[in-house]
């Protein structure tokens, strides 16, 4: 499979929203909380290209079909940090290589712009992307965000499995 990485253009919008839909789909489903999909999937999109330290975005294309996505972010108020904010590849194609190459990608631009860490908060649920990024080398931890789940009434259900400093956490 011949993919091409370039930058994104407004004339990939449409294409690119429909990935970012995508995204919170599968976010929604791997929570069991419909809630993060909500009724329009794609809006996160449209917030994530009006961010003011969003540094780049790049598509990847295979065959003239847009089929990932990728932004670079500049970590407000820590020196040097930049993250990768979304990354998102079609279901269709996963495992193909794409999000290794968009990833390997963003990492050339983020060394370029002067940054000396790249950071990534993948959705621990989302276990595909998590084992991705740990393959390509993102293997030292940098901060943990923690939560507290104020409505356990939804039914939501939460996995064991993680220890870190010798706490039982659940994701």
């Amino acid at each position: 499979m011949k993919i091409t990485i370039r930058e994104y253009r407004e004339a990939d919008y449409a294409a690119c929203r429909s990935l970012y839909g995508e995204l919170a789909q599968h976010h929604a489903e791997i929570y069991e909380d419909p809630s993060i999909a909500g009724d329009d999937p794609g809006r996160g999109f449209d917030v994530c290209l009006k961010r003011t330290d969003r540094r780049g975005s790049w598509i990847a294309e295979c065959h003239g079909r847009v089929v990932g996505f990728a932004g670079l972010l500049d970590v407000v108020g820590q020196q040097s940090v930049a993250e990768i904010e979304p990354l998102v590849v079609t279901a269709g194609v996963r495992d193909e290589g794409i999000g290794s190459d968009l990833v390997g990608h963003i990492r050339s631009e983020a060394k370029k712009l002067g940054f000396k860490f790249l950071s990534v908060r993948p959705e621990l649920r989302n276990e595909r992307a998590f084992q991705l990024y740990v393959r390509l080398g993102f293997t030292l931890v940098g901060g943990v965000e923690l939560f507290q789940d104020l409505a356990p009434d939804r039914g939501r259900t939460w996995r064991s499995g993680i220890e870190i400093l010798g706490q039982k956490l659940n994701y």
